[in-house]
């Protein structure tokens, strides 16, 4: 009989193998060491504006023959003023994973998991796989038993978000090469989330790309990637090349700084009671095939469930 039971420190290494598993059919080549799983499971310094309303937080493995083969992190978020009305009183399994021969176990840790939820007394269930790798999110096309577990416990994600990941070379993107106009300025400034590339016509700012290029400081793993985090053009100066110039700029800055890989993002399915969003995927993926970036991974976001169901 499979044992289900709260994390011990000595499954680190187990269930960091697992986790690498799941991460590694997202993202070629992806992997995290055992101290950045762990110090995600104790607070998640990269979800710096929604992982201080946690108040608590609990991590569920299932082993068989000694052997960690599924496991489940879940953070509960407060009911105070200071958290976001999307999270005030939620609970969250943050991310769930099994090894694909043994959905049995990933049943059971799914079933401790939600007998937790319930204990929390929470208004609201949620379900994710953010692991913590860049590009890992949602629940990937590349794992479909955790699909299945999350849908035969009750979750659906009909009220989600369907987002595509790209992944290319920036060695493979060209030189920047001149401006496409005389009238154009390039500015590299610190941007809200990396480092931005922004297109200036005269005082006015008409286009920018970018990038968030820091997370190899935890993670050498990740060290050769960075993502793409904004990217736009004003309407009316579009055809010129603009968009073209500063992601040629942005990845010519990267590859200076060792960084060889590059991931961007496009929306399929855009979440309900959500503006429409200009950046979807029909016509996001001719531009981005213009810089060598295929589509890796589908990803599907906003799994929930009531817990009255």
């Amino acid at each position: 009989m499979p044992e289900v039971r709260l994390f011990a420190r000595h499954d680190r290494d187990g269930l960091t193998a697992l986790a690498n598993r799941h991460i590694a059919a997202v993202l070629p080549g992806g992997a995290v060491p055992v101290a950045t799983l762990l110090s995600q499971m104790e607070r998640d310094a990269g979800e710096f504006i929604v992982d201080p309303w946690v108040v608590d937080r609990c991590t569920i493995v299932g082993l068989e023959a000694d052997r960690v083969v599924a496991a489940a992190h879940l953070k509960r978020y407060g009911s105070d003023a200071r958290v976001g009305d999307d999270f005030h009183d939620a609970g969250e399994i943050t991310w769930l994973v099994c090894d694909p021969s043994q959905v049995g176990v990933g049943e059971a840790v799914l079933g401790a998991a939600v007998n937790h939820l319930t204990q929390w007394n929470v208004r609201v269930w949620y379900a994710d796989g953010s692991l913590p790798h860049i590009g890992v999110y949602g629940i990937p096309d590349a794992w479909p038993h955790v699909e299945r577990l999350l849908s035969d416990a009750g979750f659906d994600d009909d009220n989600g978000q369907v987002e595509v990941v790209y992944a290319g070379n920036t060695t493979d993107i060209a030189d920047p090469g001149a401006a496409p106009s005389n009238d154009l300025g390039l500015r590299r400034v610190v941007g809200p989330m990396g480092t931005s590339f922004e297109a200036w016509a005269g005082a006015q700012r008409i286009g920018v790309f970018e990038v968030e290029d820091s997370h190899g400081i935890a993670n050498a793993q990740q060290a050769r990637w960075a993502d793409v985090v904004n990217h736009w053009v004003n309407p009316e100066q579009r055809g010129r090349g603009i968009g073209t110039w500063l992601v040629r700029h942005g990845c010519a800055w990267l590859r200076l700084g060792g960084k060889t890989h590059l991931l961007a993002y496009a929306v399929e399915r855009r979440a309900t009671g959500l503006e429409p969003m200009e950046n979807t995927v029909e016509r996001s993926t001719p531009y981005l095939e213009r810089f060598g970036l295929i589509p890796i991974a589908r990803t599907r976001r906003g799994w929930r469930r009531d817990p009255s169901r």
